[in-house]
């Protein structure tokens, strides 16, 4: 990109300061010149024309606000004088003709991965360790002790904090001053430890707060989202402990298990707490049934698989005004690649699609699907004005800092990371993806609860664009994260895997980006990569219970 601002769509007026822009400065835009009448930061938008309070503004050539208050032509577009809006949308979906990208660069590539029964092949080979009720989650705290260390499994530590200095210092009596100089983080070799076995990539401690109380619906949610783990390819088996009275009951998880899974044939373990005699006896069980559980699943060894396999998740958080420009539009073309090499790849989030409906419902293949879609924009919309928090409510304060000041200039940007392939299938929460191709999927904006559905629904690998720096994973799919701007990636390496803000600076176009991100994910998905959010531990896992999340 290399410029000091840029036009998205000729149909956009405003205009995107990719650097720092001075008051007085002269900007050509299509031979109109404007001058600018403040300074612009980068990431910001600023008129490209003279707008009236009521005139639609567009970006990504969508509507995405409109002006309330007068702004002059090279005016800052800030929350002070422009509102949320989107254009109006309805099910009828158009004839969609696509043209896909250039595949010869991977037509012929595979991976490493493990394979299953079901035909499904895993980037990774976990066992989980899962709590039907939240009254389990000190038993699998004590798993947990139990297991991971003993059996090679502990996340790097590059660093350790020595707490006793502190409190050395206090009982010395040194000032608060002489306490906060104090250094107390030191630096500590990773601690390796030959794996027990070889073949399992890890084991996975899914703690909850769900499984009783609320309502059953809930409940039910939580066995279905539980039972796409367990059918997961990246899972090879189970323990699941039960208390034995709770709402989530152990045959519903059976039952959703074998409706995404007629000939299931995983090793699971089900135990219940209130049938065992002690607690003692019910953790020596435990760890007795997984150990013997982990000796089969370590027989699974990597073999080659075509790329067609990978099932991607496309997500994004702490967004900035960089990132419909740069990560986004590089992902949705690295989605595109795989769409054409027959893979699957996720668009979630409905909240941040608020705005892009109808070019969503163009682009679905059936009729069905995109009165599916529709009908689940209108019933997530209608529930969050019901508590006073629509869709334009979305914007976290870092985002409008950081540029994105509507809803729908965000869902514009956010949209990007599916691609321009047709819409194979829409699913709402929890239910299993099917179809190769691009899928959309039910989840709240809400990072983790999202990346949380998206491997509860099958994906295998998932890249999370950031423009902020988001320090979150998944259990289960290896999550990449993709910075939107150099100057992130820089600052938050620890964090982020990939730098799309080589386009910004011009040294990568959005088509050589992607298949850069393809390259990363096929290293990843064969073990030869770690993705950072795994080295670093983060486990994070949040089910939605259907109240209203944005």
């Amino acid at each position: 990109m290399s410029k000091e601002f840029v036009q998205i769509d000729r149909r956009d007026n405003i205009i995107v300061a990719i650097t720092d822009l001075k008051e007085g400065s002269a900007i050509d835009i299509n031979g109109v010149n404007i001058i600018l009448k403040e300074n612009i930061k980068a990431k910001h938008k600023f008129a490209g024309q003279n707008f009236s309070i009521g005139d639609e503004i567009y970006m990504y050539g969508v509507l995405i606000g409109k002006a309330i208050k007068q702004i002059l032509s090279g005016c800052a577009i800030t929350i002070d004088n422009v509102k949320h809006a989107s254009s109006a949308y309805n099910s009828t979906n158009k004839n969609f003709k696509w043209n896909p990208p250039d595949i010869s660069n991977f037509k012929e590539r595979t991976f490493m991965g493990y394979h299953r029964e079901d035909g499904s092949v895993g980037t990774a080979n976990y066992w989980l360790i899962i709590p039907m009720v939240f009254c389990e989650n000190r038993n699998v705290d004590v798993l947990e002790a139990a297991l991971s260390e003993s059996l090679g499994y502990i996340t790097k530590k590059d660093f350790a904090v020595d707490t006793q200095a502190l409190i050395n210092k206090y009982n010395s009596g040194a000032s608060e001053e002489e306490i906060y100089t104090t250094s107390i983080i030191h630096t500590k070799d990773e601690i390796s430890k030959n794996r027990v076995f070889s073949n399992v990539d890890g084991i996975k401690f899914l703690k909850h707060d769900g499984g009783c109380g609320g309502v059953r619906q809930d409940s039910e949610a939580l066995c279905n989202l539980l039972a796409g783990y367990i059918t997961n390819s990246n899972v090879a088996g189970a323990t699941v402990l039960s208390l034995g009275c709770q709402n989530a009951e152990v045959v519903t998880l059976q039952k959703s298990i074998q409706q995404k899974d007629p000939n299931f044939s995983k090793p699971v373990v089900y135990l219940r707490q209130q049938n065992s005699r002690s607690e003692r006896e019910f953790i020596e069980e435990a760890v007795k049934r997984t150990f013997i559980g982990l000796i089969k699943v370590n027989k699974i060894e990597r073999k080659p698989a075509p790329l067609r396999n990978l099932v991607l998740g496309l997500e994004c958080g702490g967004s900035d005004g960089f990132s419909g420009i740069s990560a986004n539009p590089a992902l949705g073309y690295a989605s595109d690649i795989l769409v054409a090499l027959g893979g699957t790849t996720v668009l979630s989030e409905f909240p941040e699609l608020n705005g892009v409906e109808q070019e969503l419902i163009n682009r679905c293949e059936t009729e069905e699907s995109a009165k599916k879609f529709a009908a689940l924009m209108d019933s997530y919309s209608a529930a969050a004005q019901a508590v006073g928090s629509a869709f334009e409510n979305n914007p976290s304060p870092g985002n409008i800092k950081d540029g994105l000041i509507t809803d729908a200039m965000k869902s514009a940007g956010a949209a990007k990371k599916g691609g321009t392939s047709p819409v194979v299938d829409v699913l709402d929460y929890t239910e299993k993806i099917t179809k190769p191709g691009l899928n959309l999927l039910c989840t709240p904006g809400n990072d983790v609860e999202s990346t949380t559905g998206l491997a509860g629904s099958g994906c295998n690998i998932i890249v999370f664009t950031t423009g902020l720096g988001t320090p979150t994973g998944n259990p289960i799919a290896p999550v990449l994260k993709l910075s939107s701007n150099t100057h992130l990636y820089e600052k938050m390496k620890d964090i982020i895997d990939i730098n799309a803000g080589t386009v910004i600076s011009g040294e990568d176009s959005i088509e050589s980006m992607g298949e850069k991100i393809l390259e990363y994910m096929i290293a990843t998905a064969s073990g030869e990569l770690v993705a950072k959010a795994v080295v670093k531990g983060q486990n994070d896992f949040i089910p939605w219970k259907r109240g209203i999340s944005l």
